[in-house]
């Protein structure tokens, strides 16, 4: 098998097996950022459907910027976890998602499947992982030069470690597919985020976005049937 075929059977595995995991504390979470969500507001008002005619949407609309979601969806019931509702992405910013989804269980183990965006094999995320293992700081190197820090490469080498509390499992290049929380952008994109709806300012749909996830944690969550099990299609 090639490392291509394992790594997809790999995350399948811990899909499938996160419901039994849990109860073993350990924690499975899909994580990923959405960015560049449009506060668009409708210039004018739509025309309400009546018999013989469907609703009619305004084409032209204000601009008023945009923003984003970073969350962690937790593959054994559903919820959408830790999410930062906010326009920027920074490493900072990923690394602190991971510390605010980690803090819910602090003595569990927590893995995380994201794909291979840059900010997701960083300094900043190095230096929180070896916090929460203990491991000196000056035991890191240098970044771009030596040691844990030198490159992406060496970086994603100890966040991929299984021995940690903290643990990343990367999806394969051009596998985003395999992410579930990209499915979950899907609904909330359906759901809200679609072009029927108007958003008077960033903070009304920063607002609306928050207010979406608390709806949907309380009656919408459920785990995902995940069935796949890394094997070929046969068409």
């Amino acid at each position: 098998m090639d490392a291509f075929s394992e790594k997809v059977k790999e995350i399948c595995e811990i899909y499938i097996g996160a419901s039994n995991t849990e109860s073993e504390n350990v924690h499975v979470y899909s994580t990923d950022e959405k960015m560049g969500i449009h506060a668009r507001e409708h210039k004018n008002p739509s025309i309400q459907m009546k018999e013989g005619s469907p609703e009619k949407i305004d084409p032209e609309y204000i601009r008023h910027g945009t923003s984003g979601i970073i969350a962690s969806r937790d593959v054994a019931t559903g919820k959408i976890v830790g999410h930062m509702v906010q326009p920027t992405r920074t490493e900072e910013d990923f690394a602190q998602h991971i510390k605010n989804v980690t803090n819910l269980n602090p003595n569990d183990k927590n893995i995380f499947v994201i794909d291979n965006l840059n900010t997701h094999k960083s300094e900043a995320l190095v230096r929180l992982v070896a916090e929460a293992e203990a491991i000196p700081a000056d035991e890191l190197g240098i970044k771009d030069r030596k040691g844990i820090l030198k490159s992406m490469a060496t970086r994603e080498e100890f966040l991929s470690n299984p021995s940690h509390k903290i643990q990343f499992v990367y999806t394969p290049k051009h596998c985003s597919w395999l992410n579930q929380i990209e499915c979950w952008f899907g609904i909330i994109t359906r759901r809200l985020l679609n072009r029927r709806a108007s958003f008077l300012s960033v903070a009304d749909l920063e607002q609306k976005i928050k207010d979406f996830i608390d709806y949907y944690n309380q009656y919408l969550m459920k785990p995902f049937q995940w069935n796949y099990k890394g094997k070929l299609l046969k068409v």
